[in-house]
């Protein structure tokens, strides 16, 4: 396919597990690539023989990650023109319902580094969540066996926040100590969950390339009246989480 003089998106960098798919790995970052597109960035890819050079893999192994894009409606492909770009492609998160033990079960790891603890005012995308206020930030990394395994950021209400121990954060994730330690009556937890591009700071904090996709996830956390007390913006790893859900019949 001739590529014509139109700008291209191209992917940042990305270093591959030769232990998982080469496919899987490839439609992941360019799916996190695609989602983080802003106004005015190209909507045209590089051809398939271009990105078979940019990840080091096979023409066949890039067709196999563009056809599961194609297939999630996010890439159209052209023939003699090239793939592009659907504008209509946003990201369709992954909503998670189950317990409130469930949710304190998946927060839980072997190690919690508190970063700090500060008031600031709610980030935009949560101030219809939290109010106009200012609210109480805490940032935790976790680990399982000596390795980062996620990046955390609480939201929370400012009354709810006097109540808080900042020690029990080390031992405890948050909304078990919202519930156990400072008597929050959870009514519900919302989670959802996409795949999206660090920031240069999370990826720093992650250890991770710039250009590696994370899952991302938004809890929000009810008390029984229906008041939002919490909101976590969690970046996993995506090379050190596995998100599995087991669904019953009845």
């Amino acid at each position: 396919m001739d590529e014509g003089p139109e700008a291209v998106l191209v992917p940042p960098p990305l270093t591959l597990n030769r232990r998982l798919p080469l496919w899987y790995q490839v439609a992941q970052h360019l799916r996190a690539h695609i989602l983080a597109r802003r106004a005015g960035d190209p909507a045209r890819l590089p051809t398939e023989e271009k990105l078979a050079e940019h990840y080091r893999i096979s023409v066949m192994t890039v067709r196999q990650a563009l056809r599961e894009l194609e297939d999630e409606s996010l890439i159209t492909r052209q023939r003699r023109r090239g793939t592009f770009v659907n504008e209509s492609a946003a990201p369709r998160p992954l909503h998670l319902l189950g317990s409130v033990d469930a949710v304190v079960s998946q927060q839980a790891s072997d190690d919690v580094t508190v970063l700090g603890v500060d008031v600031v005012a709610p980030p935009p995308a949560f101030a219809g969540l939290l109010g106009d206020g200012e609210v109480v930030r805490y940032r935790r990394l976790r680990s399982e066996n000596a390795e980062i395994t996620s990046y955390a950021e609480n939201y929370v209400v400012p009354d709810v926040a006097a109540e808080i121990d900042t020690d029990d954060l080390r031992n405890l994730p948050m909304t078990a100590v919202l519930r156990d330690r400072v008597g929050v009556r959870i009514g519900r937890v919302e989670d959802t969950a996409e795949a999206r591009l660090p920031t240069s700071e999370v990826a720093e904090l992650l250890k991770i390339p710039l250009g590696s996709p994370v899952l991302y996830c938004v809890g929000i956390l009810r008390d029984l009246r229906g008041r939002v007390v919490d909101v976590a913006s969690i970046h996993y790893r995506g090379d050190r989480f596995k998100f599995a859900v087991t669904f019953g019949t009845e």
